[in-house]
């Protein structure tokens, strides 16, 4: 009877680790849907105020060629969050951890809803860039979840998330904005938080294990040791700056000549649906990463990023134009990105949260340098001006490409 009861015992806890393994190592459409939709809610805080920044600027009496400051100082805040806080994953209960940050980015985002003065607003707009963070905690889960032979296509459909949040929040914003002030889409964000959080603690998986036991201390400073060693890396971070750059360029200095032609809020919103086609190519260029074909597709992608910056620059002659150097500007960097991140997370299994952090550090900084850096230059040189910066920056991106070659900039078993 011991023996018997023994044997259950034991067939009971195998078939418990068994079930938590698959757990472990598999997402079911649900939770890739979730994690999709927090991405997307998460990185649209970030993008709000771009389509807003004019009215932004009237509220606080900010002058229009410092009003990039706004995104730039989000973007700061979200370089803080993906150095100190994204490597926390590699070491705490990743549920926690992101069941906290979209409950602070509650607060954090009711405090820019009501902020009296533009010190306070934008003192809130860095405690959003922060905790925005959470964004890259789940990829780095997804990635962790995900089997090693569907890796590209699940990051690839949580970044589908992403892009549609960054493209979605000038539009969502931009119509909220029209109907009650730019102050009541921070105050609507910060409910549809509350209740993402909510859905969370039922879907997120309770039993990951975690991928290191070092302590804070030793996973930060085995981050600079990750991409001084690591070519692949490095090179892949260096081609995140500049093809973000020339993403935020185009994304925080187009608001200005569309509003000097009288277009609302809303209307200008709308360009970000024409960008949602970068969003569907995102999770194509992850399988095409999965398949060997990584460096084929940044080829591609940066030969077009160049390229769109010819229909944007005649932004001031031709809307229709303009819309189409916007979808091919954001198909060409979202396949970029979705490539990039498919390729170091194969190539450093286990350390998924710290390279998130480190790599989407470069692409932060990138976006806040294209940000303070159009809004600049259009004041001095108007819209050419601004299409030369962002053709600078991404034909940087693919002499750099050419310069490395495939070696330094692919996978290794590419």
């Amino acid at each position: 009877m011991t023996t018997g009861t023994q044997s259950a015992e034991n067939i009971c806890l195998v078939g418990t680790d068994t079930q938590r393994a698959r757990e472990s190592t598999n997402l079911s459409r649900l939770s890739l849907s979730l994690f999709a939709a927090t991405c997307g809610v998460s990185v649209a805080n970030i993008y709000y105020a771009q389509p807003l920044l004019d009215a932004i600027a009237a509220s606080f009496a900010i002058e229009p060629g410092r009003i990039g400051i706004v995104v730039t100082l989000t973007h700061v805040g979200y370089v803080l969050g993906l150095l100190f806080l994204v490597p926390l994953g590699d070491m705490l209960d990743r549920r926690k951890l992101i069941i906290g940050q979209t409950l602070l980015s509650t607060g954090a985002l009711a405090i820019v809803g009501t902020a009296p003065t533009a010190t306070i607003f934008l003192i809130g707009m860095i405690a959003v860039g922060l905790l925005g963070v959470v964004v890259q905690s789940l990829v780095a889960l997804t990635a962790t979840l995900a089997s090693p032979h569907e890796r590209g296509r699940s990051v690839g459909f949580v970044t589908v998330g992403v892009i549609t949040g960054i493209l979605g929040a000038r539009f969502i914003s931009g119509a909220l904005a029209d109907m009650g002030g730019w102050r009541l889409v921070y105050l609507v964000s910060a409910g549809l938080m509350l209740c993402l959080s909510l859905l969370l603690m039922r879907v997120l998986p309770r039993h990951v294990q975690r991928a290191h036991s070092e302590n804070y201390l030793a996973i930060l400073r085995s981050m600079p040791g990750l991409f001084l060693r690591d070519p692949l890396l490095r090179s892949r971070a260096i081609l995140a700056f500049l093809v973000f750059a020339s993403f935020s360029t185009l994304w925080t200095a187009m608001v200005l000549p569309l509003s000097a032609q009288s277009l609302s809020h809303t209307q200008i919103g709308l360009f970000g649906f024409a960008g949602l086609a970068g969003a569907l190519a995102a999770s194509g260029a992850g399988r095409l990463a999965d398949r060997g074909l990584g460096n084929w597709t940044t080829v591609a992608a940066l030969v077009l990023l160049t390229v769109s910056w010819l229909p944007i620059s005649l932004l001031s002659s031709s809307l229709v134009l303009l819309a189409l150097g916007v979808v091919l500007l954001d198909l060409a960097v979202q396949a970029v990105h979705v490539t990039n991140q498919s390729l170091i997370f194969a190539a450093h299994a286990g350390s998924h949260s710290r390279l998130v952090g480190g790599y989407m550090a470069f692409y932060s900084l990138g976006s806040a340098v294209g940000a303070i850096a159009s809004t600049t230059v259009y004041e001095a040189l108007g819209w050419t001006g601004v299409s030369m910066l962002g053709t600078g920056f991404s034909l940087t991106a693919l002499v750099l490409l050419v310069f490395l070659g495939t070696s330094r900039v692919s996978s290794p078993d590419a």
